[in-house]
C-alpha cells in the first residue's frame, strides 16, 4: 500500500492507518492528580517509566466536561459543535420533551473508529457503560461491546460472542470498580487473541465520583489500571491514555453537598415552570452523584430578559460564568441550536441542581464528588511513545489523542 493510501481524513484531520497496534483509553473522571499521586506512592511503575520516556501534557477535555460529549469528541477529533453530542441529556425543544443523548441520530459527523474500519483495520471498542456503545459504534464494521453488558453479546450487535468465556470473568456490578477493570481485561484478551489494529477502551468514574485522589481506594484503582496497560504494551501496543473529565469536592466544610438549585430560585425570580433547568450529567447512573454537576443549560420564556438574568445568576456566590447562547457556543465550541438561552457554570466546590425536590441524594454515601465545569477540564494525555519537543504554547486538548496514536507514535 502506498503511502498516501495509508493516510485517511475525518472531520477536516488527516490519520496514518497504524502500523502498530494503536490502543486508545478513556479514563473516566482522570483528575490529572490522580496519576501523581498513583506514581508518587509507587502504585503505577509503568506509569513512572512512561512518564520518563514518553510524551505527556496536561490537556483540555470539552465543556460541558461530561462523559458522552468527550468520548465523543475523542473518536472524532473534534469539538461537540461538529459532532453535536452536548451532553448526556438535552432538551429537544423541537419535540417539547427532555432525553438522553444514547441514539446515535443526534450524532452530526462521522467517527474515526468507523473510518479506520472502512479503511481496512480491525477496529475493537470496549465500554463500560452500554450508554456510550452505540454513540460510539455508529457505522462500525468491528467488535463493539460493553462490560456492563458483556453476558448478552452476540456476533450480529457486538461483532463478538462468549465475551465471559474470552475474559474468564463474571458481568460486573454497574457501581463498581470491577466495571473499569473488565474493560481492561476484555482489552488484553482481545490484543492477545484477535490483535486488532484499532482499540478504544472507556471506563467509568465510579471510584473517582466517591474517592479523592491518593486515597487508598483511588490507588488500588490505578495500580490496577496499571498493570493492563504495561501488558498491553508487553504485546506491542502504542498506547494513549486520557480522560474526559476530571472530578472535584462539591461540598461544604461538614461534608454536605454545596448545591446551587437554580430551578428552585428561577421559580422564585419568574414564576413556577417558566424557565426550564437541564443538567446534561443526567444519565441512568446517578446514584453516584444525584444527578448533581457543574454545567447547566436554561431555557427561558419568551418575554425574559437573558442578559438581566445572566447578570443575577452570576451574582450568585458559587457561580464561575453565566454565558447567552451565542457566547457559550462560541467559548466552548457547542451547537447552538441543543443549548438554551443561558449556560451556567459554577465554581471547583459548587454544583449546581435543578428543582431540590428532584434530586436523591439518598445513594450518596461518600461526600460529593463530581464534574461539568471549567474547573474539571484539565485531563491527561499520555503516550508510551516519544514525540520530539512538545509545543509548550499549544492548548493540547484530549480529542488530540488519536492524532497521537496514529501519528505522533514512534
Amino acid at each position: 500500500m502506498s503511502e498516501a493510501a495509508r493516510v485517511i481524513e475525518v472531520n477536516g484531520r488527516t490519520y496514518r492507518l497504524p502500523r502498530q497496534p494503536a490502543v486508545v483509553v478513556c479514563v473516566d473522571g482522570c483528575e490529572p492528580d490522580y496519576i501523581a499521586q498513583a506514581v508518587a506512592a509507587g502504585c503505577m511503575p509503568w506509569m513512572a517509566r512512561v512518564l520518563a520516556s514518553g510524551a505527556s501534557v496536561i490537556a483540555d477535555c470539552v465543556v460541558p466536561s461530561f462523559t458522552n460529549p468527550n468520548n465523543l469528541s475523542i473518536v472524532t477529533g473534534a469539538p461537540p459543535a461538529v459532532h453535536g453530542i452536548c451532553g448526556n441529556f438535552l432538551y429537544d425543544a423541537e419535540n417539547g420533551v427532555e432525553v438522553m443523548m444514547n441514539d446515535p441520530k443526534w450524532l452530526r459527523a462521522p467517527t474515526l473508529l468507523a473510518a479506520l474500519a472502512n479503511a481496512g483495520c480491525a477496529v475493537a471498542v470496549i465500554t463500560a457503560k452500554d450508554k456510550l456503545r452505540r454513540l460510539l459504534g455508529h457505522r462500525m464494521r468491528g467488535t463493539c461491546f460493553s462490560a456492563e453488558k458483556a453476558g448478552e453479546v452476540t456476533q450480529a450487535e457486538h461483532g463478538i460472542t462468549d465475551v465471559l468465556a474470552l475474559v474468564g470473568l463474571p458481568v460486573p456490578e454497574v457501581y463498581s470498580a470491577a466495571l473499569s477493570e473488565f474493560v481492561f481485561a476484555a482489552g488484553v484478551r482481545l490484543m492477545q487473541t484477535q490483535r486488532p489494529d484499532v482499540m478504544y477502551l472507556s471506563t467509568t468514574d465510579y471510584v473517582q465520583h466517591k474517592h479523592a485522589p491518593g486515597s487508598e481506594a483511588a490507588n488500588a484503582f490505578y495500580r490496577m489500571m496499571d498493570g493492563y496497560l504495561a501488558t498491553l504494551e508487553e504485546l506491542g501496543c502504542a498506547i494513549v491514555v486520557t480522560a474526559d473529565h476530571g472530578m472535584n469536592a462539591k461540598t461544604r466544610l461538614d461534608a454536605t453537598p454545596n448545591v446551587i438549585y437554580l430551578q428552585d430560585l428561577l421559580d422564585e425570580w419568574l414564576g413556577a415552570a417558566r424557565a426550564r433547568v437541564i443538567l446534561p450529567i443526567t444519565d441512568p447512573y446517578v446514584v453516584h452523584h444525584g444527578a448533581l454537576g457543574s454545567y447547566a443549560t436554561v431555557y427561558l420564556p419568551a418575554d425574559a430578559a437573558p442578559h438581566e438574568l445572566a447578570r443575577r445568576i452570576a451574582g450568585l456566590r458559587g457561580i464561575e460564568v453565566v454565558l447567552t447562547r451565542a457566547q457559550a457556543a462560541e467559548r466552548f465550541e457547542l451547537p447552538p441550536d441543543r443549548i438554551g438561552d443561558l449556560v451556567v457554570v459554577s465554581t471547583r466546590s459548587v454544583a449546581i441542581g435543578g428543582a431540590a425536590r428532584r434530586h436523591d441524594l439518598s445513594g450518596l454515601d461518600a461526600p460529593l464528588r463530581s464534574h461539568g465545569g471549567i474547573s474539571e477540564q484539565p485531563v491527561p494525555l499520555i503516550m508510551n511513545r516519544p514525540m520530539g519537543r512538545l509545543d509548550g504554547n499549544r492548548r493540547w486538548r484530549n480529542f488530540d489523542a488519536f492524532d497521537w496514536v496514529l501519528n505522533h507514535a514512534a
